[in-house]
């Protein structure tokens, strides 16, 4: 496995993704890692490499060009990014181009995973570009979903949610799966009724927030399913 850090930038803003190289030299599908709302980190950066050990090319974007160091910080970079759709879309589709330039990328067998912000951010990527075979959105935010939203879903979705997630509630989660109805998607939600919000993230206790929980039990199948979609959208 080749791992190294990769400078690039968007929109004057220097940025710093993660790449894990497993190809062993082969060309092979390029996953794209979407970091939470504090930045990337190294959740994100153990995922790549997590793929890389599965024989993918796995690319930790940067969103922010920064890791924030509070709470406070988080949510201002967060919005500062999310609530900007223009911005939003640029900083991925600066991500998807870092992946295509990978040597060992076959560009036409390209998807996208996220956790929480970065969950929101493959959603997202998945309207924002037409590249992307299949995104899986693990714990991702659902609160500020719009009304309706006409740009089409070509890519193939999975959400990985916890029942107990404060970020989904009902209605949310009920906003979303109307959304993808609407636009035709290709959509697996998988609700897990022991998870709440982080469930793959073993260092979320640490900020003591209700209801964000490491969950062993959900992290291993939440997994599970996303290597089943894979196997199924890349198989040759």
């Amino acid at each position: 496995m080749i791992t190294k850090d990769v400078s690039y930038s968007d929109n004057g803003k220097t940025l710093t993704g993660y790449l894990a190289d497993g190809s062993n030299g082969r060309k092979v599908p390029g996953i794209l890692v979407c970091h939470q709302g504090g930045g990337l980190r190294e959740h994100e950066k153990e995922r790549a490499r997590m793929l890389a050990d599965l024989g993918y090319v796995a690319f930790a974007l940067d969103m922010y060009g920064a890791v924030a160091a509070s709470r406070e910080q988080a949510m201002e970079l967060l919005n500062g990014v999310s609530q900007n759709q223009q911005l939003w879309g640029d900083r991925i589709r600066a991500g998807i181009a870092q992946l295509k330039a990978q040597p060992h990328v076959d560009a036409k067998r390209l998807a996208a995973i996220g956790f929480c912000f970065g969950g929101m951010t493959v959603i997202e990527a998945v309207r924002a570009s037409d590249e992307l075979s299949c995104v899986v959105a693990f714990h991702p935010g659902l609160t500020h979903l719009p009304e309706s939203d006409p740009r089409k879903v070509t890519g193939k979705v999975m959400v990985c949610a916890g029942q107990k997630d404060p970020l989904i509630p009902d209605d949310a989660r009920t906003r979303f799966l109307k959304l993808m109805r609407e636009a035709d998607a290709d959509l697996q939600y998988i609700n897990y009724s022991r998870a709440g919000h982080s469930f793959t993230d073993k260092s979320i206790a640490e900020f003591n927030i209700p209801n964000f929980e490491y969950e062993p039990a959900t992290d291993r199948r939440s997994w599970a399913a996303m290597r089943d979609l894979f196997d199924e959208t890349f198989a040759t």
